[in-house]
């Protein structure tokens, strides 16, 4: 029987390189039906399938890690559908004024309500009027001084005062202006409640028009669930408790109703109920959504995870070898599965980085599982 020296397997090792980085460069900007076929075509030596195994492995590792692993709400609308990119250029010019939290607000508050006519079945069009107006909602906040604005504590009565002005303010900028009169229900209506508690006129149920209605449930959410310079985060279904709370009617403004149309009135809650159960069913098909999202960057974690464990194998045998010629042999191993901007020097960083990322999304997966228990059991 014939043994094989490590010059040997280093020298095949050089080799092997080559055909691994050479089968990389070649399939790198293929797509998955062209790799299919590239790999049922290879008839290569049985050394030589093992490389190019692991190059497609590699790819599809590389493609993974440029997916984006970050999950956004905004994206998961339909704005494009609607071609409403290009629509709103125009109109939604005036909210570059105004500071970075608001304007995300603005955006996550049309994504949302977006959704919301989505699954509520509106049309097409009522679909894309009502999110630009959602869009422009708080446009007014341009005229609402910063120290107010942004005030990381609680407001003064003076202080509300002003922020309530923003819905004033607002549509009259849009009356003024003939691209964004058409979308000035957004501003007006936007903190109307259904039990005639609202701002800026305290209008009642028949006085809210539709969008109005949709657009207080989707900014109503957005605001409670995201972290500001003034609070905290609020959970997803602790948010959603809150809005269901303000759906329904104010117990004490019912039994000291004297009025027919007061009492008419207090039989409603701030929020329209109907809106607010579609909201449920948006926010859980989004988290999931999320999940998937998370799932798919903790496999990619995994994956790394488990690659550099087997660096981590052949770098301790290394260490342990009492010749030049075995650890050239190991290390010759390690470079093997070493990736992009990895070295022997940096690994165990880089190996370290991977579990702490990987803890945290783990973290957040089994987070949001919970959410989506609590939020099944609620009622509206």
């Amino acid at each position: 029987m014939e043994f094989r020296t490590y010059q040997q397997d280093l020298e095949e090792l050089k080799t092997s390189e080559e055909v691994f980085n050479n089968v990389i460069s070649y399939i790198y900007d293929k797509t998955p039906e062209e790799m299919l076929a590239i790999a049922k075509s290879i008839k290569s030596g049985a050394n030589v399938l093992p490389l190019v195994k692991r190059a497609f492995e590699r790819v599809l590792a590389m493609r993974q890690a440029e997916r984006k692993e970050v999950f956004d709400f905004y994206d998961r609308t339909s704005l494009k559908s609607y071609n409403l990119d290009k629509t709103m250029q125009d109109q939604l010019n005036a909210l570059g004024s105004l500071d970075v939290f608001t304007r995300k607000h603005c955006e996550n508050v049309a994504a949302i309500t977006c959704r919301l006519c989505e699954y509520l079945h509106c049309s097409k069009g009522f679909t894309e009027y009502c999110t630009i107006c959602a869009y422009l909602h708080d446009i007014g906040k341009i005229f609402i001084p910063a120290s107010v604005l942004q005030k990381p504590g609680k407001l003064t009565d003076e202080e509300y005062a002003i922020i309530k002005t923003h819905t004033t303010i607002g549509y009259e900028m849009c009356m003024k202006d003939p691209k964004l009169q058409p979308y000035a229900a957004g501003p007006w209506y936007h903190h109307e409640a259904l039990n005639g508690t609202g701002y800026p006129r305290g209008l009642t149920k028949k006085d809210i028009p539709y969008e109005g209605q949709i657009i207080r449930v989707a900014d109503e959410y957005d605001a409670i669930v995201s972290k500001r310079q003034y609070k905290s985060h609020i959970g997803i279904s602790d948010t959603l408790k809150i809005l269901i709370e303000n759906s329904h009617p104010n117990e004490q403004i019912k039994s000291s109703a004297v009025l027919k149309e007061v009492a008419n009135n207090a039989k409603l809650g701030k929020n329209n109920p109907a809106i607010v159960k579609v909201l449920i069913k948006v926010v859980l098909d989004d988290i999931y959504y999320e999940i998937s999202c998370a799932q798919d960057y903790v496999d990619y974690l995994q994956e790394n995870i488990k690659r550099l464990e087997t660096v981590q194998k052949y770098y301790n045998k290394m260490i342990k070898s009492k010749t030049e010629d075995k650890k050239n042999y190991y290390l010759e191993y390690m470079k093997i599965y070493l990736q992009d901007n990895e070295t022997v020097g940096n690994f165990f960083t880089i190996y370290d980085n991977y579990k702490s990322a990987y803890q945290i999304r783990k973290n957040k997966i089994d987070t949001l599982y919970n959410e989506i228990k609590v939020i099944k059991k609620l009622k509206v």
